[in-house]
């Protein structure tokens, strides 16, 4: 059964940036479509990003589209959360998921969390000057 951990999360200023790991182990990486979550305090945990198990489709929220950018290094088997121009309201924590890959030319950073199985402990990201 896959698991995923995340790890890279920290404390970083406003403009700065921090890239989120996801790494999966127990199965490829590549098979999924992998969602990257995020929950502030007191808030829903919302979508962020998402990339097709194709490796090719991806898409993101409008808050943070610019700014964040997925990636997937198949020989490391992970996927990656490049935040650049970080924000206090990027403030959360972050998680990634994974479902079995649909084989689809796309994804969508909208999909509900109920549609993906697999979850990692999540990671704290702190956007404070």
């Amino acid at each position: 059964q896959l698991q995923l951990v995340e790890s890279g999360g920290g404390l970083v200023q406003p403009g700065g940036s921090l890239r989120l790991s996801c790494a999966a182990s127990r199965s490829t990486v590549r098979y999924y479509d992998i969602g990257w979550f995020r929950q502030a305090p007191g808030e829903e945990r919302e979508g962020v990003s998402c990339l097709n198990n194709r490796g090719v489709g991806t898409d993101y929220a409008n808050s943070v589209k610019g700014r964040f950018t997925i990636t997937r290094d198949n020989a490391k088997n992970t996927v990656y959360l490049q935040m650049n121009n970080l924000k206090p309201e990027d403030t959360a924590v972050y998680y990634c998921a994974a479902r079995v890959g649909r084989n689809e030319p796309t994804c969508s950073a909208g999909s509900a969390e109920g549609h993906y199985n697999y979850w990692g402990q999540g990671t704290q990201v702190t956007v404070s000057s």
